[in-house]
């Protein structure tokens, strides 16, 4: 994972770079001296700005995944099954036993060593347990079934984790695009405005006139602070997503809104689907688990026996005995856990076939929330941006030349910015709907 460190050139268009422009543009002398003044901020500026951690969205995947403390938490599911297997695998320990009778303790005068040779009674035994139907290694291959379950549930939150950061990525991405917009704008229109404060002082507009202007800038200023909050809102939420600790207090993000196409079809992404979503495989894996399940119950039903090999002393002879004892299965076989092992047999089946459904049916959506974002993307790049811009240059040219009214150019101006603003809004829904898609299918790279 590879993580840039440099200066970010957004830092060029920050609060202070903004109030010098817009003091140099109300300079008389701003149009003649405006490209040396330009190029002064941007070299104060890059001068002054400090080195910013840029991460991309495959950064910032690879940060979540490594970083994130709930997706941490979750791996130990793992660790913990892990060491079930252990567990499931040992067998029983074997047991030990001693005692000693007939100890002359209310008749001190008898203890002597032939009174222990002859009189007292030792034993010494050790004992144990033989599993019968194989049950240890039913445990084993059951716990280790199900380790392979929550292995692919954890998988499963990675994609999820995955798309949280996707989708927040795109987020942050909105809030640049739309900072950018309303720092341009605001540039742009405090040149109208200027321009309208010398026609006023000239005598070709009337101050009513001006003072609508003017007032206008206020939205174009509130524009700026709310799409500025909205971008640290954004980054944020994101490093959340990677983990508060993963990066720098300072970092962004680098990319910009882009439009690419889906060339993959339906059928494709569904077959796709049903190989590599990892909550599908759980569930198949369910089912295994589910028959490890029911063979571990029938093979508890079957009788252990338990062994005992004694050693007894007494009356001066030596003597081995061996003992066996096991339960008479008359009445407990087991039976009502085996039943239930085959119930969950049959709901691990049907949960499988619920998690056929319910991959075809996200992938259908998410493929057609793509579509009809893709649809909206077309209108605006097939001729609604640039009527849009048409519209507002001309209708700013023929204001400043006394051509139209004050009223058709600040509609001209409103209709421009809302339009704009709807088109970075329809490619941030459209990477939106790429990005779950991406988790319908189950993987980052779609065909």
């Amino acid at each position: 994972m590879l993580i840039r460190f440099e200066p970010s050139f957004r830092d060029l268009l920050r609060h202070s770079q903004c109030a010098l422009i817009s003091t140099l543009m109300r300079s008389r002398c701003f149009q003649i001296f405006a490209p040396a003044a330009v190029f002064f901020v941007l070299l104060v500026g890059a001068g002054s700005g400090q080195n910013t951690t840029l991460i991309s969205l495959d950064q910032a995947i690879d940060l979540a995944l490594a970083h994130n403390h709930s997706i941490k938490a979750t791996r130990t599911l793992i660790l913990q099954n892990q060491a079930q297997e252990i567990t499931a695998n040992l067998r029983p320990n074997p047991t030990f036993g001693a005692d000693t009778q007939f100890v002359p303790f209310f008749s001190p005068q008898d203890f002597s060593g032939e009174n222990l040779n002859e009189t007292q009674q030792f034993d010494i035994g050790i004992g144990y347990l033989f599993e019968r139907g194989h049950k240890r290694q039913r445990r084993l291959q059951a716990a280790r079934d199900q380790t392979a379950v929550t292995r692919a549930q954890v998988t499963d939150a990675e994609r999820t984790l995955a798309f949280n950061v996707g989708q927040q990525f795109v987020s942050v991405l909105l809030a640049e695009s739309t900072l950018q917009f309303a720092l341009q704008d605001l540039t742009g229109f405090q040149q109208t405005v200027d321009i309208s404060e010398a026609q006023l002082k000239a005598g070709y507009i009337g101050e009513g006139d001006y003072l609508k202007i003017k007032l206008q800038l206020l939205q174009f200023q509130t524009d700026v602070s709310s799409a500025r909050l909205a971008k640290v809102q954004a980054l944020v939420g994101l490093r959340e997503f990677l983990g508060y600790n993963a990066v720098a207090a300072n970092y962004d993000v680098v990319g910009d809104l882009s439009y690419q196409p889906l060339k993959a079809n339906l059928e494709d992404l569904q077959m796709k689907a049903m190989r590599e979503r990892p909550d599908f495989r759980a569930a198949e894996l369910g089912i295994t688990a589910a028959q490890s399940q029911a063979l571990l119950a029938k093979a508890n039903a079957k009788v252990d026996v338990n062994g005992t090999y004694d050693f007894t002393h007494v009356s001066g002879e030596n003597t081995a005995s061996i003992f066996a004892n096991f339960e008479l299965p008359i009445f407990n076989r087991n039976q009502g856990e085996i039943a239930r092992t085959g119930y969950a047999l049959t709901q691990a089946q049907e949960q499988q076939q619920a998690a056929s459904d319910t991959v075809l049916s996200d992938v259908a959506n998410a493929f057609e929330a793509v579509r009809s974002n893709d649809e909206v993307v077309q209108l605006y790049t097939s001729g609604y941006l640039k009527q849009a811009q048409d519209s507002r240059d001309i209708s700013e040219y023929a204001y400043k030349r006394g051509a139209a009214s004050l009223l058709d150019f600040l509609d001209a101006e409103r209709s421009y910015r809302s339009i704009q603003l709807a088109y970075r809004q329809a490619l941030a829904s459209y990477m939106t709907a790429l990005e779950q898609l991406k988790e319908a299918v189950g993987t980052r790279n779609l065909p």
